[in-house]
């Protein structure tokens, strides 16, 4: 039992603290800090944002004009910046530089700009809590094998079978209107201009890859323009699109509850990462659409790359390294964190399945960023191409330890 203890205890030292543990809301404590205590712009910034505003005097700096902080805020502001602000993504999947946990107080090992070095040790004190270099999980960097073998030529059929088996259907109908957004086009209020492109226009997108006609649009009016990358200078219409009959989707933004899997042979977890990432999953992803759309569907329901941006939810969220994907009390909120868009095959408006319900400019009047920030990388933190080798050999030496404190015999014995 001693030995588990010791064991529990090193493994948990590893893994950093779960992002709620800050109950929105929640300020209750002394206020022992404030905005005007931290010497980095990134974390005045940003605590002055969750702050609260006070104006007696702060006990720790004496200022009386800086937003006040409580424990519980100090520790959320150190995931805001530390953890969050040091989120890599990889070809799939990413993972946070730093961690922090409780059991890591006085026994931090980061190492930092030489202007954070005493907000580093203001922030630990304060909240009583330690930072960390993480040693992520390897799933966390696309290690799930159904994820492999979307991406080996013999493997990838019978994974897509899996997915028509498991992702639910879903019908569109006249209540589920959706956006198209036009930039510049010849003729705005031709109904013709919001189809698919013509042949030889389109292509080099997610699921029209390999060619295939299609069209995208989203529920979602805000996001619709975002992902066209309007600027002010485009003259930019949308199309309100409304199904003419039931259209037959694949719901692949579903989070997917499977039976007895973990992170490294989770579906759903693959499906995720695909759609996290960037250009060279499209032929996946095309690959995909081409089959689907050989079982009849009339298209697709995708999250939006975009989805976190949307949402600010934290991307790759874990438990003491588990994703929250997985964990049944949390799937709802996973769920929640994903945005849907459309694809739909084929030339929807003119073959008469969609109808163009009303079409408007849209102005863009004002641009808002919402922002948090993260530290500088400090001596080549990362290196991406090596990265993979570093957690391995991370991994290696806790496995040895955990081995050890069970006085069971390592590797290299």
């Amino acid at each position: 039992m001693a030995n588990f203890e010791l064991a529990y205890q090193y493994v948990m030292r590893q893994q950093g603290m779960y992002q709620n543990f800050f109950e929105k809301g929640d300020v209750s404590g002394d206020q022992i800090l404030c905005s005007l205590c931290f010497n980095d712009e990134g974390l005045r910034l940003d605590s002055t944002t969750i702050g609260i505003d006070n104006t007696s005097k702060c006990i720790n700096c004496g200022k009386s004009d800086g937003k006040k902080l409580t424990r519980p805020l100090v520790r959320h502001l150190c995931y805001r910046f530390f953890v969050r602000g040091t989120i890599e993504r990889f070809e799939f999947g990413g993972f946070p530089l730093i961690q922090m946990n409780e059991l890591r107080f006085n026994d931090s090992n980061i190492h930092v700009s030489p202007w954070l070095e005493q907000d580093v040790k203001l922030i630990e004190q304060a909240g009583e809590i330690g930072l960390f270099y993480y040693g992520p999980r390897l799933w966390m960097l696309g290690e799930i094998e159904p994820l492999k073998s979307l991406q080996k030529e013999e493997e990838i059929d019978s994974i897509i079978e899996r997915i028509l088996q498991i992702y639910p259907v879903h019908l569109l109908n006249e209540n589920h209107p959706f956006y198209r957004i036009r930039l510049n086009p010849d003729i705005p209020h031709d109904s013709a201009q919001y189809d698919s492109p013509p042949q030889g226009y389109g292509g080099n997108n997610r699921f029209d890859d390999n060619g295939e006609a299609g069209l995208y649009a989203s529920p979602d009016l805000e996001l619709c323009i975002h992902e066209c990358r309007a600027t002010v200078e485009d003259d930019m219409f949308v199309a309100k699109l409304v199904p003419k009959a039931e259209l037959k989707m694949i719901n692949l933004s579903a989070v997917v509850r499977e039976e007895g899997v973990t992170e490294f042979t989770s579906l759903d977890l693959a499906i995720h990462f695909l759609f996290l990432a960037g250009k060279h999953s499209y032929p996946i992803c095309s690959r995909i659409a081409k089959r689907i759309r050989e079982e009849g569907f009339d298209g697709i329901i995708y999250p939006s790359y975009f989805s976190y941006a949307r949402t600010g939810a934290i991307p790759f969220d874990t438990i003491q390294g588990m994703s929250i994907r997985l964990l049944e009390p949390l799937q709802d909120f996973a769920q929640a964190q994903s945005v849907p868009n459309i694809f739909l095959f084929g030339r929807p408006i003119e073959d008469k399945k969609v109808l163009v319900y009303s079409i408007n400019k849209v102005i863009i009047n004002s641009i808002k960023y919402e922002t948090s920030f993260g530290p500088a990388y400090h001596e080549n933190m990362i290196n991406k191409k090596n990265t993979a080798e570093i957690v391995a050999n991370r991994r290696k030496e806790l496995e040895d330890k955990v081995l050890k404190s069970f006085n069971l015999p390592t590797d290299d014995k």
